[in-house]
């Protein structure tokens, strides 16, 4: 493998490991964090690049595609939590597993009535469509943009949780309910920000990621499988686990299409495999009730 191959292949790696965390981070709050399983997660990624592709292809702006991608995903997440979800919290996992999983056959089924079944497509922001060379690779503007919007993100997220009011309410409440809620804190509010903030983000994700991979119905089951993977090989509760983890896959798939085309999955499957069988509790996971 030359010089040039293998800075494209670090590239290529670290902006799909990126992007997949920016996917996956409403996933690792609401199943690492607050224990709450939504399978429905792909669904907002799918609906956030849908509604702004429609608007970026009659507005010509991507930044304004963008937006609408936000807020129509995390207003979806959080009239979904409000009105299915908080009533599903007393009842356990598999309750919640049945609805989210009956709500992504509901989810692709609107947009194949409201956009129809074909693939979508949108093109990079002229601003962003140049290549640049280095060392004798070549490399996309866009994926450099993505890199460094999953970057801000992480950023963003971590500081968020770790150095606002706001996040540490959202520890507390997560790491005890009862006593949050008598110390004053209204926990069913902070988790409803929660899930609105996790929706809002896939959706952002879904929409910049049209240019490299389309958008089509069902286009956010797949994602579901690759954010579970995720959440695991992370552990549980540990969003920088899952930020390693997302980078982890995030290369072993752009590996996996390289050696074995058609067969990328199968080598994201083999890593979880290793991984649980070293770390049963996922690399920074730790067990339940320590």
């Amino acid at each position: 493998m030359n010089t040039a191959s293998l800075i494209e292949y670090v590239v290529n790696g670290l902006q799909a490991g990126l992007l997949l965390f920016v996917i996956s981070a409403g996933l690792t709050l609401s199943f690492g964090l607050m224990r709450v399983v939504n399978l429905a997660h792909g669904s907002f990624y799918m609906l956030g690049a849908f509604a702004g592709l429609t608007v970026a292809q009659r507005t010509g702006s991507f930044a304004l595609g963008a937006v609408v991608a936000i807020v129509a995903a995390a207003l979806t997440g959080w009239l979904i939590e409000r009105t299915l979800f908080r009533r599903l919290y007393p009842r356990g996992p598999f309750s919640q597993m049945l609805v989210s999983f009956g709500l992504i056959f509901v989810f692709d089924e609107l947009v194949r009535i409201i956009w129809g079944g074909e693939i979508r497509s949108l093109p990079r922001p002229e601003a962003l469509s140049s290549s640049y060379e280095w060392l004798g690779a070549s490399i996309e503007g866009y994926r450099l943009f993505l890199i460094g919007f999953g970057i801000l993100v992480s950023a963003g997220l971590f500081l968020g949780l770790v150095r606002t009011p706001l996040g540490t309410a959202v520890r507390a409440a997560v790491d005890d309910r009862e006593a949050s809620e008598l110390l004053g804190m209204k926990v069913t509010t902070l988790f409803s920000l929660v899930f609105l903030a996790g929706a809002g983000l896939a959706g952002a994700a879904g929409y910049v990621a049209i240019p490299i991979v389309n958008a089509f119905p069902g286009m956010g089951d797949d994602v579901l499988v690759s954010c579970l993977v995720v959440v695991v090989i992370g552990g549980l509760g540990s969003v920088f686990g899952s930020l390693l983890a997302s980078l982890l896959i995030g290369y072993a798939l752009t590996v996996g299409q390289v050696l074995v085309a058609g067969y990328a999955p199968a080598v994201m499957y083999a890593v979880l495999t290793l991984v649980l069988l070293m770390r049963p509790h996922g690399l920074l996971g730790k067990v339940e009730g320590t």
